[in-house]
Formats: C-alpha cells, structure tokens, sequence
C-alpha cells in the first residue's frame, strides 16, 4: 500500500544519522582490483568511510556511506 517504504526509509535515516553523529567511520584494509594492499584509516568527524569492497575513501554522501560491517563483507568474499 502507500507508505509500505516508509519503515524502510525511516530506519535508514535513523542509521545514517547514526553514523553521522558518530562521526569518524573508520575505512577498513581492503584489497584493490589489482590485488594491492591498502591500510585502514580513519574519517575525520562528520565524514565517514564511503566507496566499494575494492577503494575506499572519506566522504559525507550518505547514500555512498561503506559501514564496518559492509567492509567486514567484502573481507570474507
């Protein structure tokens, strides 16, 4: 019916607002296309770690926002 994305959404907002609050998302290690190490690193406040299982970089875009957990993913696959 209407209104069926809003539980969605709304727990969405609540996440990234999280994450904003938070500041600091921290990018993980990860391992590029070309198979070259990268170390972690931290965001600076309000800013928190963004780009893909293979680069990785700080952003503020909610919508490219990379959680830990999504980083810990790409590690096991």
């Amino acid at each position: 019916g209407s209104g069926s994305g809003w539980p969605l959404a709304g727990t969405l907002l609540v996440a990234v607002a999280a994450s904003m609050v938070a500041g600091g998302e921290d990018c993980l290690w990860y391992v590029d296309r070309n198979g070259s190490w990268h170390p972690g690193f931290d965001c600076e406040f309000f800013t928190f770690c963004c780009g893909t299982c293979h680069q990785r970089y700080c952003c503020r875009d909610p919508l490219r926002l990379l959680t830990e957990r999504q980083q810990r993913h790409c590690l096991a696959f």
